[in-house]
C-alpha cells in the first residue's frame, strides 16, 4: 500500500474522532466521512506501519444509516464528525464503542448485559449547546468572518450558524460582523500577534434565559461600547424570543500569543459580569470563565443517573473526586448526609464554594488540589473525610491517577460511582479496581452529551457487593 493509491473499501467501524474504519490486506483505514456499512473508493494519503488514512473520492454504495447533513460547512468544519449518519445509528456506535471498551480492556466480558438503555437527545439532537466559542478572522476579500477552525489548522470556516448551538448565535455572529464593519476595529493576526478582536464566546441560560455576550481581545478595552451594546439588544430583539434576555455583555483580556481562548481578566461592559441558570434544581452563576456542562439537557439527566447509583438514604458521607465547580456535588447534597469535593483548578472551588452559597447547602466541604494528594493525606491523617461509605469520581480523559485508585481502595466505599468521558481509560481503571480492590462492574449507562461527533458520557456503579 502506498500514498495515492487508490481502492475499493467497505466501512466496518468508526473511530474515536468520527472516522470509518475498514481494511486493506488485513491493515486498518481510516476515512473521514464515511459510516459503517458505505462501500466507498479512496485514496490513500498516509501510510503508517500497522495503519493508513485515506480520503473518500465516491460513494459506491451508501450505508443505509447515511444521511444528508443539515449544516452546509459540517465536512470543512469538522466539529460534527457524525452529521452524515443517522441519529440512532450514532447512539448505536456510542453504546457499541463503550461495550467493546470495557469487554476488551476491562475484560468484563458480559460488559453487553449490564449496559442500561443508552441515555439520547429525547426531542432534537440540535440546538444543545449552551456556550458558543467563534474565532474571528478574515476571508481573502479582507471581510470579517466568525466560524470555527477546520481540523487540525487555524483557518476559520465561516458560518453563519452552528446547528449544535442556541438559534440566537446567529443573530448575534451578524451583530458582532455589522459592529466591526461599521467601527473599523482590527482583527487579531496569530503569526504577528496584532489586532484586537480574537473570538467571540456566546453562554445562554436555557432554563433562565439569560444570555452573555463576550469578545475576546488583544488589549485593554474595544471601541464604541454603546454601539455594541445596542446592536446585540437589536439582534436578541430580531431573533424574536420573549424568553431571552441580554444580561451581559463583557470583554475577557488576552494578550498572550498562545491558543489559549480565554485570557485570565474580564470586564464587564453591559449589565452582570454573570449569568444564571440550572442543572435540575440547582442554580448556578455563570462567568465568561467558569467550567459548566455545555448540555444542559443531557447532563441533568446524568447526574440523575449518578445519584440514582449512589442510592443515598440521607446518612451517608460521599466524596466527589474531580468535582469542578461542584454540579454532582450539589445534586448528591441533596440526599447525602455530608459530601466533600476536591478540584485541582482554583477558580472552579470558588466558584462550587459560590454555587453551595447561593442554593443554601450546608452539607458540602470543597479542596483546592490533586485528588491524589488531598484525598491520600485526608485518608491518612484518619480525620473527618477520612472515611467514605460512597465515591464518585469524574475525571478528565487521561483517567484516574493510580495513587487516587490505591488510596480509593482503601478507603473501602460502599459504592463508586464512576463517570468518564473516556470509555478506554474507564474501562482501564475498572480493570484495577475489580482486580486490586475485588469492586465489580454492576451496571452502567451511556450518555449522549455531545450529539454527531464521537464522544460520549458513560456512569458505571462498582460494588463488591450486590446492589438494588
Amino acid at each position: 500500500m502506498q500514498k495515492n493509491d487508490i481502492y475499493e473499501i467497505e466501512i466496518e467501524d468508526m473511530s474515536e474522532d468520527g472516522s470509518g474504519i475498514g481494511h486493506i490486506d488485513g491493515m486498518a483505514v481510516f476515512v473521514k466521512d464515511t459510516a459503517p456499512g458505505d462501500v466507498a473508493e479512496i485514496k490513500i494519503i498516509k501510510v503508517m506501519k500497522r495503519y493508513a488514512y485515506g480520503r473518500l473520492m465516491s460513494l459506491i454504495r451508501p450505508s443505509e444509516d447515511r444521511v444528508e447533513p443539515p449544516c452546509e460547512v459540517a465536512r470543512q468544519c469538522g466539529g460534527c464528525t457524525l452529521q452524515h449518519v443517522n441519529y440512532g445509528a450514532q447512539l448505536r456506535l456510542k453504546r457499541n464503542k463503550v461495550e467493546n471498551c470495557l469487554r476488551r480492556i476491562g475484560g468484563i466480558e458480559n460488559a453487553a448485559d449490564l449496559c442500561e438503555e443508552i441515555l439520547g437527545m429525547e426531542d432534537n439532537p440540535f440546538r444543545f449547546r449552551n456556550k458558543m466559542q467563534f474565532p474571528i478572522g478574515r476571508d481573502k476579500e479582507g471581510r470579517p468572518v466568525l466560524g470555527f477552525y477546520a481540523q487540525r489548522t487555524h483557518c476559520v470556516i465561516p458560518v453563519t450558524d452552528c446547528m449544535t448551538g442556541h438559534g440566537v448565535n446567529r443573530y448575534i455572529i451578524e451583530a458582532v460582523k455589522e459592529y466591526i464593519n461599521e467601527t473599523g476595529v482590527s482583527i487579531y493576526d496569530e503569526e504577528s500577534g496584532t489586532g484586537l478582536l480574537r473570538h467571540l464566546i456566546t453562554r445562554t441560560g436555557f432554563t433562565t434565559g439569560e444570555l452573555m455576550v463576550a469578545l475576546v481581545i488583544n488589549g485593554d478595552d474595544i471601541p464604541d461600547r454603546e454601539l455594541l451594546v445596542r446592536m446585540l439588544e437589536e439582534a436578541v430583539r430580531g431573533y424574536g424570543s420573549d424568553n431571552l434576555c441580554l444580561t451581559s455583555v463583557m470583554i475577557n483580556i488576552n494578550k498572550e500569543k498562545t491558543n489559549r481562548i480565554i485570557g485570565f481578566e474580564s470586564k464587564r461592559v453591559f449589565g452582570r459580569d454573570y449569568i444564571y441558570d440550572y442543572i435540575g434544581n440547582v442554580r448556578f452563576r455563570i462567568s465568561v470563565e467558569s467550567f459548566f456542562q455545555v448540555n444542559p439537557y443531557q447532563t441533568g439527566r446524568l447526574y440523575r443517573r449518578a445519584l440514582e447509583y449512589a442510592d443515598l438514604t440521607g446518612q451517608e458521607t460521599v466524596w466527589d473526586m474531580y468535582c469542578g465547580i461542584g454540579t454532582i456535588s450539589l445534586f448528591l447534597s441533596e440526599q447525602a448526609k455530608k459530601v466533600y469535593g476536591v478540584e485541582i483548578v482554583p477558580q472552579a472551588i470558588e466558584d462550587a464554594r459560590g454555587n453551595a452559597e447561593l442554593n443554601r447547602i450546608k452539607n458540602t466541604e470543597f479542596f483546592v488540589g490533586k485528588a491524589e494528594d488531598v484525598v491520600t493525606e485526608i485518608y491518612s491523617s484518619g480525620g473527618d473525610g477520612s472515611h467514605a461509605d460512597v465515591v464518585v469520581v469524574d475525571p478528565p480523559r487521561k483517567g484516574c491517577d493510580g495513587k487516587l485508585l490505591d488510596t480509593l481502595i482503601k478507603m473501602n466505599p460502599e459504592r463508586i460511582v464512576y463517570v468518564s468521558c473516556d470509555p478506554a481509560t474507564l474501562a482501564r481503571d475498572i480493570k484495577i479496581l475489580s482486580e486490586s480492590g475485588g469492586y465489580k462492574l454492576k451496571k452502567y449507562t451511556v450518555c449522549d452529551m455531545f450529539s454527531h461527533s464521537g464522544h460520549c458520557e458513560t456512569v458505571a456503579l462498582l460494588s463488591r457487593n450486590e446492589v438494588r
